[in-house]
């Protein structure tokens, strides 16, 4: 049942919308419906009680010799008159509504009480209206007859001052159906409005929230994206501005370490250059070139520290770039300085990026796979929503539990702190800071047949 349930915020606020607009109009149909019975009960009702109440009258007040006359004059086959010395029998009634009791009500205070000394009133339910009606009123009465639907028998009696019994037998209509074709056109219409409002509405009012997260994303790659819209209600304006303060620290955060690195940097090239002048004045010719590349080493670590604390704070424009000929170039670079490095052809791919952060990635990328693994096979595929970069060597691999931790800055699986055999260990730990602010993933596994592939998969 929950795999059922929407997961988005502005789902299972429509939902809840939803649910509470089915429940009222089930109510409101439900009292809609009820009154409605009632009211057209009642209303049918004191319409007969009226004509009953006016022809008793008149049979009290007319001479004895004319009631008969009277009461055979008022009665037809809907309307039925009678007029004995001994009380009705009524038939057991099966409904005691208050459509009843509102009639013996009426009755009793149109008449006056010597008249009504006694009135009895029962209603029945029937499922059409008598025979006799039908039959003198077929193609008159047949609309009214649809409409109505069921019909409910109606007697009542009275008994007259001179204690003789004046009964009536008719039909009274029932309310008919209690949801009509107008009544279901007239709620869907209701509905149809109340949901569309509902939708505009949730939707103004989680939209912000779509625009947050979307700022998040951009934030973990580029923390140098443009700020979020303070817009919406006063809670989303209130996390719009706490979150562009965040960034704003985050951001200052960066350059202030940079500046340290570059600080530091430069206040370590005063003693370099120092002991550099000093070494070139010792004699031992040995020594003294240990000396000197010890330094530069010293300095070159210097230099690619400051180069990667500048790389993750750069903030690059991003702008439409053939990836496969930023390969091309980066191959054939490498291929005339005498490296290894080949390229499987491809076809044109367009993509957003950073061009100057990637090229160097994927230089950085190729450049380990010729130092460890001798050759690098370059390769790139496109796909509806991915583009993914390749690069392959026929190295011994990297044991699976160190796939992750070259990565960590100044870590090396080579061992001899060598620069022309390891590194200082800054190179791929630029990588993917790198893959990262374009929103893809950098990934290591060893070849079966021997090698490492390095994959970097960027989102379209």
């Amino acid at each position: 049942m929950r795999r059922l349930l929407p997961k988005s915020l502005f789902g299972q606020t429509l939902l809840i919308l939803l649910a509470g607009l089915v429940v009222s109009h089930l109510i409101g149909a439900w009292i809609y419906a009820t009154d409605r019975e009632n009211a057209v009960r009642a209303v049918g009702g004191l319409a007969l009680a009226q004509r009953i109440a006016n022809l008793t009258q008149l049979v009290e007040d007319a001479p004895a010799e004319w009631r008969d006359r009277i009461v055979a004059a008022s009665s037809d086959p809907t309307f039925r008159v009678t007029l004995s010395a001994e009380p009705p029998n009524f038939a057991a009634a099966n409904d005691q509504t208050s459509v009843s009791q509102v009639i013996e009500k009426f009755l009793a205070d149109q008449l006056p009480k010597r008249t009504a000394q006694q009135i009895r009133v029962a209603i029945a339910g029937t499922s059409a209206p008598p025979l006799a009606f039908m039959h003198d009123h077929p193609m008159a009465m047949a609309p009214m007859i649809h409409a109505m639907g069921a019909w409910r028998g109606l007697d009542a009696s009275i008994q007259l001052a001179d204690g003789q019994w004046l009964s009536f037998a008719t039909a009274l209509p029932d309310a008919g159906p209690a949801v009509s074709r107008q009544f279901i056109l007239s709620m869907a219409v209701m509905a149809v409005i109340i949901l569309a409002v509902s939708i505009w509405a949730v939707r103004r009012v989680t939209a912000p929230l779509g625009g947050i997260a979307a700022a998040a994303e951009r934030l973990g790659r580029d923390v140098g994206a443009p700020p979020l819209a303070v817009l919406g209600t006063v809670e989303m304006r209130r996390a719009a501005r706490a979150f562009n303060e965040m960034q704003g620290r985050l951001r200052r955060i960066i350059e202030n370490r940079t500046r340290m690195l570059a600080a530091i940097s430069h206040d370590l090239r005063t003693p370099l250059t120092l002991l550099r002048l000093r070494a070139e004045g010792v004699e031992n010719v040995e020594e003294r070139e240990k000396m000197l590349a010890t330094i530069a080493d010293m300095n070159g670590m210097i230099e690619a520290t400051l180069a990667f604390a500048r790389d993750e704070a750069m903030a690059e424009p991003r702008r439409s770039t053939d990836l496969t000929a930023l390969l091309a170039s980066i191959v054939d670079d490498m291929a005339d300085a005498g490296m290894p490095v080949t390229m499987t052809p491809a076809s044109p791919v367009i993509y957003d990026c950073r061009p100057a952060a990637l090229k160097r990635a994927i230089t950085n990328l190729i450049d380990n796979a010729v130092k460890y693994g001798k050759v690098a096979r370059v390769s790139i595929r496109s796909a509806p929503r991915t583009v993914e970069i390749i690069v392959e060597d026929d190295g011994p691999g990297i044991p699976e539990d160190e796939l992750v931790r070259v990565f960590q800055p100044f870590y090396r699986l080579e061992e001899s702190r060598s620069r022309e055999t390891g590194g200082i260990g800054l190179g791929l730990a630029i990588v993917p800071s790198i893959v990262e602010a374009h929103g893809g993933e950098l990934t290591l596994a060893n070849r079966s047949e021997g090698g490492l592939r390095a994959a970097i998969l960027l989102p379209r």
